[in-house]
C-alpha cells in the first residue's frame, strides 16, 4: 500500500452518472450549491462533449455570473427558481400540462417554479395554481374541480401547510407536498410545514423535503411513467 495519498483534482471531485436515464427514467440533475465554477466548468464540458442537455438546480445568480460567458451563453436561467437548462432544445409547442402545481402562497413560487421547471425539462407541462392557500379558502374552492382533474397534483406551502390537508379531503389525485421554508419564528425554517404534512389527517398523501420542488416532480415523474399513466 502506498504511503502517498491521491491529491485531490477538480476532475477527481466530479464522477457524472450519464447512465442514470437508462436506469432509473430520470435524468441526474446538477445540484450547483456548494459547486465551485471549476467543478461546474468541468461537469458542462462533459456534457457538451456527449452532446447532452442538464438540468441545474440550486444555481444561485451569483454563481450563474461567474461562470464563463461560453456558459452562460448555453443556459436558459431562471432566477426566480435558480434554475437552468444547458444545451436543451426549446419545445417545438407548448406542453400538454399533465400534473397541477398548487401553491398556497405567492412566497412559495421559488420552489413551485423549481417543480415546474423539473417537469418541463422531462417535457412534462404543468399548470400552476398560485395564491390560493387557506387564508383565503375561497380561492381555492373556486379552482377544486380544475386542479382534482389532474392524476398528479404537487401541493407546495409553508407556514402551517394547511394546504395539502385540505387538498387531501377534497380530491383523488395523488398528492405529493412540499413544505416550504416561508414563515415567521416557530415555522422554524420549514420544519413545522414539514410535520404538519406527516401528521395530516387526509389519508395517502405523500411528501419530500423541505423545499425540494425538484424532487416533488422527480416523483410526479415516476408516477406518470407508470404503465397504467402511460
Amino acid at each position: 500500500m502506498s504511503g502517498v495519498a491521491p491529491a485531490f483534482t477538480t476532475r477527481s471531485e466530479v464522477r457524472f452518472d450519464f447512465d442514470r436515464r437508462r436506469r432509473t427514467g430520470l435524468d441526474e440533475a446538477v445540484f450547483a450549491q456548494g459547486k465551485s465554477p471549476a467543478q461546474l466548468d468541468l461537469i458542462l464540458s462533459q456534457a457538451r462533449g456527449r452532446g447532452v442537455s442538464l438540468l441545474l438546480t440550486r444555481l444561485a445568480p451569483d454563481k450563474y455570473s461567474s461562470l464563463e460567458a461560453r456558459w452562460q451563453n448555453s443556459l436558459d436561467y431562471c432566477a426566480v427558481s435558480q434554475t437552468a437548462y444547458f444545451d436543451l432544445a426549446p419545445a417545438g409547442q407548448p406542453l400538454a400540462a399533465r400534473v397541477a402545481i398548487v401553491a398556497a402562497g405567492s412566497s412559495d413560487a421559488p420552489v413551485a417554479r423549481e417543480a415546474e421547471r423539473t417537469l418541463a425539462f422531462s417535457g412534462i407541462g404543468a399548470a400552476a395554481f398560485v395564491d390560493v392557500g387557506v387564508a383565503g379558502l375561497w380561492r381555492l374552492t373556486q379552482c377544486i374541480d380544475d386542479i382534482g382533474a389532474f392524476p398528479v397534483v404537487i401541493a407546495v406551502a409553508g407556514m402551517d401547510a394547511a394546504l395539502p390537508t385540505v387538498l387531501g379531503g377534497l380530491i383523488r389525485s395523488l398528492i405529493i407536498a412540499v413544505p416550504t421554508s416561508v414563515g415567521y419564528g416557530v415555522a422554524a425554517g420549514g420544519h413545522t410545514a414539514l410535520h404538519a404534512i406527516l401528521a395530516s389527517c387526509a389519508s395517502g398523501i405523500t411528501c419530500v423535503n423541505i423545499d425540494n420542488g425538484y424532487g416533488a416532480a422527480c416523483a410526479a415523474l415516476r408516477a406518470l411513467r407508470n404503465p397504467d399513466h402511460s
